[in-house]
C-alpha cells in the first residue's frame, strides 16, 4: 500500500493541487506509522514471550512481576491500535467539521456550548489534530449561539463521529441568583468534510448567497468588510455560513465545501432510512433524545446512553478527555455489524 502512495508522489503533476498532495502525504504517513506500530507491538510481544519462558525456567518471582506488568501494558497498547483499525469506513479517514448549537435555554445553554467548544478543542489538540474555527457566533451574554469547526487530520472524521446528537448538562448555574438546578441542551453535528465535487451535484441556481461581517475574532479588516458567506441551499433548506478569512472569495469556497459535506451525509442518512424501513428498524432523532449526559449537581458524572459507559471524573472528561466514549462507542458499532 506505501508503494501505491509513493507511485502517486512521483508523478509529475502531484504538486498541482497543493491541498490535494499534503492529504495524500498525511494518508501515507498515517499508513507508515501503522505498519511502525505494527512492528513495535510484535517485537514487544516477542520479548514478552521470551520473559515468561526465562521466568518459567529460572522461576524468577520479580521476573514473573516483571511480565506480568508488561502485558497489561501491551494489552492496553494493543486496544488503541485496534480502534485505529476500526476505523475503515470510506470517510473515517477525512477531515471532520463540526457543528454546535445551543437549544432552548438562554445563557444557560450558550454557555454550556461555550464549555463544549472548549472541551472539543481541547481533545483535538491531544489527539494531534489542528483546530480551525470556519463560524462562530457568540451569545448575548456569555457563551455562544453557534459554532462550527474544521477538525483536521487523518482519521478525524472517524473518531469524531461518535460525538453527533445531543449533550445535556445538569448543574447549579452560576448565572441564576436563586441557585437553582438547570438542564441544557446542545447539539453536535459532524460531518466529513467532502472536497470531490464528484461526490455531490450543487447546482449554483439553487443557491442563495448572502455576505455579511464577520462577528468574530479577526482583526479590524475581518470585522470592517463583508468577508463572511452564508449561502443557502433552497431545494433542502441547508444553510452554512463561513467567516474564517479575510477573503470573500476563500469564504465561499470553503462554505461550498461544507454545504457538499452536509449534502452528502443528508445522503447517507436518508440511504440508512431507506435500509432501515426495509429491515423494520425504527429510529427516533429528536432533541430530547440525548447521547450523553453531563452531571454536575447534586453529584458528579457523565454517561453515554448508547454505551452505558461512564465516569465521576467530570474535570477530565470537560478538559478533553473523550476517548473511553469514542472507544465505547465505536466497538458498539462494531458489535452491531457483527450480529447482522
Amino acid at each position: 500500500m506505501i508503494e501505491n502512495f509513493e507511485v502517486k508522489m512521483s508523478a509529475p503533476d502531484f504538486w498541482d493541487d497543493n491541498e490535494s498532495a499534503q492529504a495524500v502525504i498525511a494518508e501515507m504517513n498515517a499508513v507508515k506509522g501503522s505498519v511502525d506500530q505494527y512492528n513495535k507491538l510484535q517485537q514487544e510481544y516477542d520479548d514478552i514471550s521470551l520473559m515468561v519462558e526465562l521466568a518459567d525456567e529460572e522461576n524468577d518471582e520479580d521476573l514473573a512481576k516483571e511480565v506480568t506488568s508488561g502485558v497489561q501494558a501491551l494489552v492496553k497498547k494493543l486496544e488503541e491500535f485496534e480502534l485505529q483499525l476500526l476505523l475503515n469506513e470510506p470517510y473515517d479517514k477525512l477531515n471532520a467539521i463540526l457543528e454546535l448549537h445551543p437549544g432552548a435555554g438562554g445563557t444557560e445553554s450558550q454557555d454550556w456550548g461555550s464549555m463544549l467548544l472548549r472541551m472539543y478543542t481541547r481533545w483535538a489538540e491531544k489527539s494531534g489534530f489542528k483546530v480551525e474555527v470556519m463560524d462562530y457566533l457568540p451569545g448575548d451574554e456569555a457563551g455562544i449561539k453557534s459554532v462550527t469547526l474544521l477538525i483536521k487530520g487523518y482519521n478525524a472524521y472517524g473518531y469524531l463521529k461518535a460525538e453527533k446528537g445531543v449533550h445535556r448538562l445538569v448543574r447549579i448555574s452560576p448565572f441564576d441568583s436563586s441557585g437553582r438546578r438547570h438542564t441544557s441542551f446542545v447539539s453536535c453535528d459532524v460531518v466529513p468534510e467532502i472536497t470531490n465535487d464528484a461526490e455531490i451535484e450543487i447546482r449554483t441556481e439553487d443557491l442563495k448567497v448572502d455576505t455579511y461581517r464577520a462577528s468574530g475574532a479577526g482583526g479590524q479588516h475581518i470585522n470592517t468588510t463583508d468577508s463572511a458567506v452564508r449561502i443557502t441551499h433552497l431545494p433542502s433548506g441547508v444553510v452554512v455560513s463561513c467567516q474564517t478569512e479575510r477573503s470573500q472569495i476563500k469564504n465561499r469556497e470553503r462554505a461550498m465545501t461544507m454545504l457538499r459535506s452536509k449534502l452528502y451525509e443528508r445522503k447517507i442518512e436518508e440511504e440508512r432510512k431507506q435500509l432501515d424501513e426495509i429491515r423494520g428498524e425504527q429510529s427516533e432523532i429528536a432533541w430530547g433524545s440525548q447521547i450523553r449526559s453531563y452531571v454536575f449537581h447534586p453529584y458528579s458524572m457523565v454517561k453515554d446512553h448508547r454505551t452505558q459507559v461512564e465516569t465521576g471524573n467530570i474535570g477530565a472528561v470537560m478538559d478533553g478527555d473523550l476517548d473511553p466514549f469514542i472507544d465505547g462507542y465505536l466497538r458498539s458499532q462494531l458489535k452491531i455489524e457483527v450480529d447482522q
